[in-house]
């Protein structure tokens, strides 16, 4: 079967077209195919399906065979992945992910896709949208206790759990795999959680390591990035227009500080190379 390698800011996963065909086991795949040192090697898979409710539907799965409600470096990627290969011809498309639909446009340059820019749908800071075991609605600027270290946390939903931890230094110079870890599996999340550790640089600039559930460190979270920049709008860290600053590159986050509006998300899609594997 053919598949495409793709990343968004080195958030990378294995690309399916399944428009025509399918793939029989595709948790196995994932878990499979995801393996850096006997597989493709991948932040997970990502399959392309025909859409219901939308133009295409993302199937997207994290590399331990989890599925996950969205992944917004991957929609970037899918974009550019129908476009490039000539599933469409329009600039301006939409994907659903586990029923959530998303509207992205398309940047072409001399005939290819290089970014997008995604409306990711507004994002919810309520506590049972996340969801997260607390004693308020919101977990805004909350204090918790993980591996007996205290932090404070503000928790947004982008369609899948984010809790945002603002720290005083650099995360280059953070332990994010043990603290990301103890945070994934908090009992405090039921369903574990994606956790960012932002230094704000200044109101213009968030510098972001992130600890996916199901994946570990990836050198880039889209939704992460989003729930980031709205914690930080929330607790006014930071301009309703901001540049995340990843491992992997740099997103543009912007949202209005109003929950029931839309958070945007432009980013670059980049194509690794292409091959045919057995499944």
């Amino acid at each position: 079967m053919k598949f495409t390698k793709m990343h968004g800011c080195g958030n990378d996963y294995v690309y399916f077209d399944c428009t025509k065909e399918e793939i029989a086991d595709e948790v196995s795949a994932a878990i499979k195919l995801s393996d850096r040192h006997f597989g493709i090697g991948g932040d997970g898979i990502i399959i392309i399906k025909k859409g219901t409710k939308a133009d295409f539907e993302m199937v997207m799965y994290n590399a331990d065979g989890t599925r996950g409600a969205m992944c917004g470096n991957g929609i970037r990627c899918v974009a550019k992945y129908v476009y490039d290969h000539k599933l469409t011809d329009k600039t301006s498309v939409s994907i659903e992910s586990m029923g959530a639909v998303k509207y992205i446009d398309i940047t072409v340059e001399n005939g290819e896709a290089v970014s997008a820019r995604v409306d990711m749908g507004a994002p919810s800071l309520s506590a049972k949208d996340i969801p997260v075991i607390c004693d308020c609605d919101r977990a805004v600027d909350y204090p918790v206790n993980i591996g007996g270290v205290d932090y404070k946390m503000t928790c947004v939903s982008m369609g899948n759990p984010h809790a945002v931890v603002f720290i005083d230094k650099s995360p280059k110079e953070f332990d994010v795999e043990c603290v990301g870890k103890l945070f994934e599996n908090s009992e405090l999340f039921p369903d574990r959680t994606n956790t960012e550790f932002i230094y704000v640089t200044d109101r213009k600039n968030l510098e972001m390591r992130v600890w996916e559930r199901g994946s570990g460190e990836t050198l880039a979270c889209g939704t992460g990035a989003c729930a980031s920049a709205v914690a930080a709008i929330v607790n006014g860290l930071c301009d309703n227009d901001v540049t995340v600053h990843l491992l992997g590159g740099d997103l543009q986050i912007s949202w209005s500080g109003d929950e029931n509006d839309s958070v945007f998300m432009t980013g670059p899609a980049t194509t690794v190379f292409e091959g045919e594997i057995n499944l």
